[in-house]
């Protein structure tokens, strides 16, 4: 059986490890994006922040008609956001790992309280029990 030392020293190491993890699971950065369209007589960016931050036209491509434009346009659009960072384009939302860390040290401060108050009651059972022989 563990000492409560021990014990210890196993939860500050597991609490390290959780926040270690914290720090190397956290979401990648977003990046400028570029992408052009309609052989280069659209130019897309899309800022760090994922939203568009420029839209350059070549007045020469407003002559191909309205159709036209709006495709190269949606397909300038998508290969920027196709220029995003894989995990930062998806649509499933990062664990809130600080949350889960804060979770995890709660309940092992608790188990320890338990564990204590378990140890207390064991020890004052069997000095009842070595006073009675």
């Amino acid at each position: 059986m563990l000492g409560e030392d021990a014990l210890e020293q196993q939860l500050a190491q597991a609490r390290a490890a959780l926040r270690e993890t914290q720090r190397a699971v956290a979401a990648p950065e977003r990046v400028e994006s570029v992408a052009e369209a309609a052989d280069g007589r659209i130019r897309l960016t899309l800022g760090p922040d994922g939203r568009c931050s420029a839209v350059e036209i070549d007045p020469r491509v407003l002559r191909e008609g309205s159709d036209y434009l709006a495709e190269e346009l949606r397909r300038a659009v998508n290969a920027a956001l196709d220029g995003q960072p894989e995990a930062v384009a998806g649509t499933e939302p990062m664990p809130d790992l600080a949350a889960m860390t804060a979770t995890v040290e709660r309940l092992q401060d608790q188990g320890l309280r338990q564990m204590r108050e378990i140890s207390l009651a064991i020890s004052e059972t069997m000095r009842k029990l070595q006073q009675r022989s």
